[in-house]
């Protein structure tokens, strides 16, 4: 019996033995399976990237693109990062990917961040009154400025129409304060959070609320909070710092046909919603903390609970028709987060922010999902230059197929263009010849005001009547007849696009207030100005 016990041990001893060996050519078989699933994973990972510099170079052709520099994070690590271009036409000064450029309205995005912080530190709660911390603060209807909260601030639904209040900012002399102080004159359009309207000055409050707080500015507070961690050495968020460098992209306007550089802006006085200036390089390090959940690293900057705040869809936007060819971008859902839109594409959510100011347009789009970002800082106007760029990276990497999306924004502006001139064409036709001013000009000259943006002079300079807003040099221009009492404005700034002011007459005879017929810029709405006559 014993024997046979050692006989039994001893062929379960060869079974165990077979059993392990064919368990480890098992898992050996596993795994070089599993090796061979992820290779084309890993291929798919560099590979989408393969002839991408020529087609940037293509591109920059089609949409006569000064300069640009791209960024791009994967599974934490920058993975590509290169300029193109230069950062001024007319020189040979080449971008880089540690060129400086202007981020616009992905600035905001470190507003939600900053708070983000200050909620973790318990200093304040997403839902607290605004006046709870800026108990100055006023809005037109004072049910919503008791009620309004620093999530209404974030999230576009303060009733105001979408731009409003550029006419108080917009290359004005006036500070933080006092455009903030200002905006208790801007009327609301629809009912407190019942539709999304995209607000810059709402952010600004935001902003405002952060020193409130902790007694630094926003500016301070994101460049010790958020920019010195991830290193972003460079990146800065006034005007004036730019002078401390020597490798800045220069802005570009299309005028007169041509791509021509301008000169910057001062948005200084709406820091918190479109002043930062970043590179390439440094906005990949942001974007790695923000794919990382609030941690860069191994140092968590923001808690899980806010970094999921961030990215959640907090009020609907509405979904827009797309042109000829673009039907492929239109998404099934669209939201805004704080500071971040959200909206899927084949499958996946996407989390992106534009930024636009005056001769610049970025972008930085990231699938949480693939742990994927893409930074597209560009000198020049056309955001279809951008999105051409940035859908091509997400169809080589979703599909590994290429998308003809120059081709159909190429179509697409082409159809602008012609609708701008079909409209010119109009306005053209529209001018009723042979008339003149009912008025001697002298009798137009004097001072008017509006409410938000103050003081503005109608004046006489070598035969023609100027129109002069004292608190915003920009808006200058000069009058030429149009018909009746009505003027072409020819602004004296080229970025502004001509536009008409009719002098509106009381039964006496005399100009009682003017009405601008004037097309809106990319953050100014001209329609809410009530410019009366005061002297």
């Amino acid at each position: 019996m014993r024997r046979t016990n050692n006989r039994n041990i001893l062929n379960r001893g060869q079974m165990n033995s077979r059993w392990l060996s064919i368990s480890q050519s098992l898992i050996k078989s596993q795994f070089l399976l599993l090796i061979l699933l992820m290779f084309p994973v890993f291929a798919s990972a560099q590979s989408f990237l393969k002839g991408f510099d020529e087609y940037v170079d293509r591109t920059m052709r089609s949409f006569d693109a000064p300069g640009v520099a791209i960024g791009i994070v994967k599974n934490d690590s920058l993975i590509y990062s290169k300029g193109f271009g230069v950062c001024k036409l007319g020189t040979n000064q080449a971008v880089d990917e540690n060129t400086l450029f202007a981020i616009g309205s992905i600035s905001k995005s470190t507003v939600a961040v900053a708070l983000g912080m200050l909620v973790d530190e318990g200093k304040l709660k997403w839902d607290d009154r605004v006046t709870q911390y800026l108990p100055d603060f006023q809005l037109f209807d004072p049910w919503v400025t008791c009620e309004i909260t620093i999530r209404d601030l974030l999230t576009h639904r303060s009733g105001l129409i979408s731009e409003s209040g550029g006419t108080i900012w917009y290359g004005s002399d006036y500070d933080r304060a006092e455009v903030v102080q200002r905006l208790r004159y801007l009327k609301p359009v629809t009912s407190f959070r019942y539709k999304y309207a995209y607000q810059n000055v709402m952010y600004l409050v935001a902003g405002e609320i952060i020193p409130a707080v902790t007694g630094q500015t926003w500016d301070d507070f994101v460049k010790e909070r958020i920019f010195r961690p991830l290193g972003m050495c460079t990146t800065n968020t006034h005007l004036n710092d730019l002078d401390n460098f020597t490798n800045v992209s220069i802005p570009h306007a299309m005028l007169n046909g041509r791509q021509q550089p301008i000169s910057y802006r001062n948005y200084d006085n709406v820091g918190p919603a479109c002043s930062v200036n970043s590179t390439a390089v440094e906005m990949a390090q942001y974007v790695r903390l923000l794919l990382n959940g609030g941690v860069y690293k191994g140092q968590r900057l923001y808690s899980e609970a806010v970094a999921c705040e961030l990215f959640n869809p907090q009020m609907i936007v509405p979904i827009r028709d797309y042109g000829p060819g673009l039907e492929l971008m239109k998404p099934n859902f669209f939201a805004y987060g704080f500071g971040w839109f959200l909206k899927d594409y084949r499958g996946r959510k996407l989390v992106f922010h534009t930024g636009g100011l005056d001769g610049i347009r970025a972008m930085v789009m990231m699938i949480p999902a693939e742990k994927l970002g893409i930074i597209v800082l560009s000198n020049q106007e056309d955001s279809r230059f951008y999105n051409v760029l940035t859908y091509y990276l997400l169809d080589m990497y979703l599909t590994g197929k290429p998308y003809d999306w120059a081709a159909a924004y190429l179509k697409d502006r082409e159809t602008a263009l012609q609708h701008a001139a079909e409209n010119e064409r109009k306005i053209q036709a529209a001018r009723i010849p042979g008339t003149k001013p009912s008025l001697e000009l002298s009798r137009y000259i004097g001072k008017y005001n509006d409410r938000m943006c103050g003081e503005i002079i109608v004046g006489l300079e070598a035969g023609h009547l100027v129109l002069k807003f004292s608190h915003t040099p920009s808006f200058t221009a000069d009058l030429e007849h149009w018909h009746y009492n009505t003027f072409r404005l020819k602004w004296r700034d080229p970025v502004v696009p001509d536009g008409f002011l009719t002098f509106q007459l009381s039964a006496d005879g005399k100009v009682r207030r003017i009405d601008l017929d004037q097309p809106n810029l990319l953050d100014v709405d001209f329609t809410e100005l009530e410019i009366l006559r005061v002297d």
